[in-house]
């Protein structure tokens, strides 16, 4: 009852209790019951109803609590390619308590690995998002950006951005010309990227400088993480690939609990958007039997889009790419996720995106060749400072993986990879 009554006379307290929800309302009546004088009896009846109904939905409400959390601790961190950081001190601390061992190749990719037996199967994700590299500081104290991967012009202007500079965090804009005095026959067109800007707030190149700025300092977007509207559906930069990033963590956190007939060896790495750089060294170091990416996919499901260029939606499952520009996946790999989410009741969705490249074209082209498949996330508006990605979508991506790497011991490996006639 003490506890209760804390509760009472302060709700924020609610979060501290594990496994229970406490709603406003079950709150709101027992102060108007309290007040009506009723009896204690009453109270007591009224308390349990709260708890017995928080309870039934306790368990899944934490889970989702747990990888919201992580998904957002992921896009909200900086790291472009090049200067993953961030996001690698995630990665450790999330893959660390259920690997076995954890290494890093000479690009910065993390190799965290779980299981002593059995084929080697490599799960990647990779790090490194989209971004800018400082490139001149102009005397009136504006910068000047290299652009770092596969940006439209037209997602540039009028953005915000911070510059990891050597005092920590700064904040800039990129900026634009004012409508009030662009003549008429610019006023459509897209401004080309070596004429955009980086503002500071400052007045010349010293305060600059002041702020620990230089040329060489790496530029992400700002677009924080939230949920739109109540719904499942998430709002946040970087999902290609820090979806994928987070689904390598559950998968690991799920088959470290549950059990996997195979070597599972996570590579999270670097500069994919600049040439699936790490992806080449990480399977060098990792030698892998099997390979599976995991991506932010490509949705098109909005205004103006053709089925031609992409069919994957929202809300329907995981993506499987059966073509890409760079990798065509292994034919009997993608016969065995068929099975696997056939066998899950995991609905499931085929695309071909001309393009589009990714880590399992690094991976393929390794060691002689490997079979390799490249498993996505449906997102809109990749490659921009905002996209949204679905909730449900990325649970299931969770189950197919880990359904589909308990499927790969060494018999069904040697069968995928046996190409004789």
């Amino acid at each position: 009852m003490k506890s209760l009554q804390a509760l009472v006379d302060n709700p924020n307290l609610s979060g501290a209790y594990t496994g229970v929800q406490i709603s406003r309302n079950v709150i709101k009546s027992w102060r108007v019951m309290k007040t009506r004088n009723c009896s204690r009896k009453s109270l007591i009846t009224l308390c349990a109803l709260g708890f017995s109904a928080a309870g039934l939905a306790a368990a899944p409400a934490l889970s989702r609590d747990r990888v919201e959390t992580l998904l957002q601790s992921l896009a909200d961190a900086p790291g472009p390619s090049g200067y993953e950081e961030e996001v690698r001190a995630i990665m450790v601390r999330e893959l660390k308590p259920f690997a076995t061992h954890i290494s890093y190749d000479g690009l910065g990719s993390v190799i965290a690995q779980h299981g002593v037996s059995g084929p080697r199967v490599m799960l990647d994700a990779h790090m490194d998002e989209l971004g800018g590299i400082v490139r001149r500081i102009t005397p009136e104290g504006f910068l000047s950006m290299q652009m770092v991967g596969g940006w439209l012009d037209q997602a540039l202007l009028g953005q915000r951005w911070v510059i990891l500079g050597s005092k920590g965090t700064v904040h800039a804009v990129t900026g634009i010309r004012d409508i009030h005095v662009l003549p008429q026959d610019e006023r459509n067109k897209v401004f080309p990227r070596n004429d955009i800007f980086l503002d500071v707030g400052a007045k010349n190149a010293a305060e600059v400088a002041a702020l620990g700025i230089e040329a060489g300092d790496p530029v992400a977007p700002d677009a924080p993480f939230a949920v739109l509207n109540g719904s499942q559906r998430y709002l946040g930069k970087a999902w290609d690939d820090r979806a994928g990033c987070a689904v390598v963590i559950e998968v690991m956190r799920r088959l470290a609990a549950e059990g996997h007939p195979n070597i599972l060896i996570v590579a999270a790495t670097t500069q994919e958007e600049t040439g699936v750089r790490g992806a080449h060294t990480a399977a060098d170091v990792v030698h892998p039997d099997i390979g599976i990416a995991i991506e932010g996919g490509v949705a098109g499901d909005v205004p103006g889009a053709r089925p031609e260029e992409t069919q994957a939606r929202l809300g329907a499952g995981p993506g499987v790419f059966l073509y890409d520009s760079s990798e065509q996946p292994n034919r009997r790999l993608v016969g065995l996720i068929k099975e696997t989410g056939k066998a899950e009741k995991i609905p499931l969705q085929f695309d071909l995106v001309s393009g589009y490249g990714d880590d399992s074209s690094a991976i393929q082209a390794s060691n002689g060749g490997v079979p390799a498949v490249n498993i996505v996330v449906p997102v809109r508006y990749t490659h921009a400072h905002n996209g949204v990605m679905d909730r449900n979508d990325f649970d299931r991506t969770v189950d197919l993986v880990v359904a589909l790497i308990k499927r790969l011991d060494s018999a069904t490996v040697k069968r995928v990879r046996d190409f004789a006639p």
